[in-house]
């Protein structure tokens, strides 16, 4: 027996439904669709969040929150981060944003805020966008200074 003598058995050799072709062949008039109603159309589509026409869910559910549109993106960076840059010599004591991005801190076209989590015990000169007051209060009390960039 090889691919090319096989057939298909018997209820597999069906005739296709011929639709609208006379009332003899029992799919005239509707041709199989019903009466009334979107189904019966030509065009048309079953959309899967369509509910039949009641109030679909995205209507019905409460709306709440607030997107702020003019929302500016942040790079956080923390001081625990920073130190344990400076102490393994990734980092110099006078950092920029180009030596944050050529370290991996962040990413070309970030704005950098400085965070307080952790300790430093590094005296380093930071610039960054923004920082937070208890991050440039623990760069200061190491010796520090942190520089704010206008952007």
């Amino acid at each position: 027996m090889d691919l090319h003598n096989l057939k298909a058995p018997a209820p597999n050799n069906k005739n296709r439904k011929r639709v609208g072709r006379g009332e003899g062949s029992g799919h005239g008039e509707q041709s199989g669709r019903g009466h009334n109603g979107a189904k019966s159309r030509s065009g048309y589509k079953r959309r899967p969040w369509f509910e039949g026409g009641q109030m679909p869910l995205q209507r019905r559910i409460p709306k709440f929150g607030f997107k702020n549109p003019n929302r500016v993106e942040t790079r956080p960076l923390n001081v625990q981060k920073v130190n344990e840059f400076v102490e393994a010599e990734k980092l110099s004591t006078t950092i920029t944003i180009a030596d944050l991005v050529a370290a991996g801190l962040a990413h070309k076209n970030d704005r950098v805020k400085l965070l307080g989590r952790g300790e430093i015990s590094a005296k380093v000169e930071i610039e960054v966008h923004a920082a937070s007051k208890s991050a440039i209060g623990l760069v200061e009390k190491a010796g520090g200074k942190v520089n704010l960039i206008e952007n």
